[in-house]
């Protein structure tokens, strides 16, 4: 035997429906009946909201950018809007009066205080903007509640700041005090260990390999000095010796012409007669040569004749002073690179026993220069944490008055707390054609189940199922008059009952629809 379609399975549902229509109709009336005090009952929950906008884009912005510390105005108001609604601020609201909260008991209030922080939402609304939206069963309340929240939206970013504020300060100079005495007690172990080992290599700012090469080039470079000085003074020395003390008497400025000798007579005459002869023969000639070897002659004669004054008078013990400026000038010279040359050796030999005397420290250098490198770089390191403190503090400063003096985030009321003067949960209209609807779904459901509950068998089909045995025949019946005046009776009983309902629903909904609107 093949199982039925589903077409045919669903008509004997609705046929097994049809013979339990009365209790299908009376289960429809009932559950009608059973949502309307629900919907009646339930309570209607208006919504209040409020929008704001948090701007963070002022002037003072940018003109004090890297002069005073600036927090992240923006993410500090998107933690704010989070912790807007944690339980302490909710607890604060649940306890104001002026919002009008019933008295309640210590776990009606917590009860109370979570549903509050579950039903608050605040919602981010593009760049900085939030709408605080809040539902509950009185519209007065709801928009008090939601004025409270935009005002402590503001008063609380500013007195958290306030306090941030005062909080970091105390706790920058707590800590510029504890590097004070830090940074004292580094400087006076410094300065100790310089003074214990004033003159050993590394404290004088070089380390030891450093002050040998300075110290190293430092006296090459006098010895090339000094060099130099000594050529420079052998050489005046030597011009010294070859130029006459002094000038010949006639060569003495200021001199009165003296009466000429017979050899200046002589070699005035043998001048004139060789420029004679020049101007009549050559150089080559033998009278020339002749003129010229006689003037030689007499000038040789001249200088002996001086020589011997000059030793004469230098017995007699009477040295006249020089009278040749050069022979002056070399002289004075001569001094100054002697003064050089000395100044030069004693700058040498200076430097040569400082050079020695750090070689003779050697022993002490490596661990002199390890103690001190350690002491610089602990001075170091807390000389920088105490002076970016000390700049902190002076930023932090300058933030401080410059939130006093101006706001760096301006909260602006976009949309101000109100209350939609009509519940938006829930929708009773909705729940009560939702539930006309479950009635009729009801209705046809309880007439199924009871059908399948309590079978009839109205087929030889189902009685030939039923059995298992063939059915021979099936007896027809004719109903009369008065059966068939019964069965419309009921049919327009069933019908009127219908129809009752849905006019019921229709009219129960309109009145809710209207209700609502007024």
């Amino acid at each position: 035997m093949q199982p039925d379609s589903p077409l045919t399975q669903f008509k004997e549902l609705l046929k097994g429906a049809w013979r339990s229509r009365r209790l299908g109709v009376l289960t429809a009336w009932a559950l009608a009946l059973l949502f309307v005090p629900l919907v009646l009952l339930m309570p209607d929950r208006y919504q209040a909201s409020a929008r704001v906008y948090i701007d963070t884009h002022t002037v003072l912005k940018p003109l004090m950018a890297g002069l005073a510390f600036q927090p992240d105005f923006d993410q500090q108001v998107r933690m704010l809007a989070r912790t807007l609604i944690s339980r302490p601020n909710v607890e604060r609201l649940r306890a104001d009066p002026a919002i009008g909260w019933a008295p309640a008991s210590g776990g009606d209030v917590s009860r109370e205080v979570d549903s509050l922080m579950k039903g608050i939402r605040i919602v981010a609304e593009g760049s900085n903007v939030y709408t605080i939206v809040y539902r509950d069963t009185d519209a007065g309340r709801a928009e008090r509640l939601v004025s409270t929240l935009v005002s402590s939206f503001s008063s609380t970013s500013s007195a958290d700041k306030q306090r941030d504020s005062e909080e970091a300060r105390k706790f920058i100079d707590e800590e510029i005090r504890q590097y004070e005495v830090k940074l004292s007690a580094a400087e006076n172990a410094l300065k100790e260990f310089k003074l214990r080992n004033f003159g050993v290599s590394g404290v004088s700012g070089q380390d030891y390999f450093a002050r040998i090469s300075s110290l190293s080039e430092d006296v090459a470079r006098l010895r090339s000095d000094l060099q130099a000085a000594e050529s420079s003074r052998d050489a005046l020395r030597k011009e010294l010796s070859i130029e006459p003390e002094q000038l010949p008497v006639e060569a003495l400025p200021g001199q009165m012409n003296p009466a000429p000798t017979e050899l200046d007579t002589r070699l005035e005459a043998q001048k004139r007669q060789l420029d004679e002869l020049l101007r009549r023969y050559t150089d080559e000639h033998p009278d020339v040569l002749a003129a010229r070897k006689t003037i030689a002659q007499i000038e040789a004669q001249k200088r002996v004749e001086a020589e011997a004054a000059r030793k004469r008078r230098e017995a007699s013990g009477k040295a006249p002073a020089p009278t040749n400026p050069v022979y002056q000038r070399i002289r004075v010279s001569l001094a100054e690179a002697e003064a050089t040359v000395a100044s030069l050796r004693g700058r040498l030999a200076t430097q040569q026993a400082r050079l020695e005397q750090v070689r003779g420290t050697a022993s002490k250098v490596p661990q002199v220069e390890a103690e001190l490198a350690q002491l610089n770089r602990d001075y170091d390191v807390i000389r920088k944490n105490y002076q970016a403190l000390v700049e902190r503090r002076e930023s932090a400063s300058i933030g401080v008055k410059l939130d006093q003096t101006a706001s760096m985030a301006e909260f602006r009321t976009i949309d101000p707390a109100r209350a939609a003067p009509t519940p938006v949960f829930p929708n009773k209209v909705g729940l009560a054609a939702i539930g006309f609807v479950l009635a009729l779904v009801g209705g046809l459901t309880a007439a199924i189940v009871y059908s399948r509950v309590h079978p009839v068998v109205d087929s030889t089909k189902a009685l030939r199922e039923l059995s298992g045995r063939p059915v021979v025949g099936r007896i027809t019946l004719i109903p009369d008059a008065a059966t068939v005046a019964t069965v419309r009776h009921k049919f327009v009983l069933l019908g009127g009952a219908v129809l009752a309902l849905c006019a019921w629903q229709v009219a129960w909904i309109g009145w809710l629809a209207v209700r609502t609107l007024s």
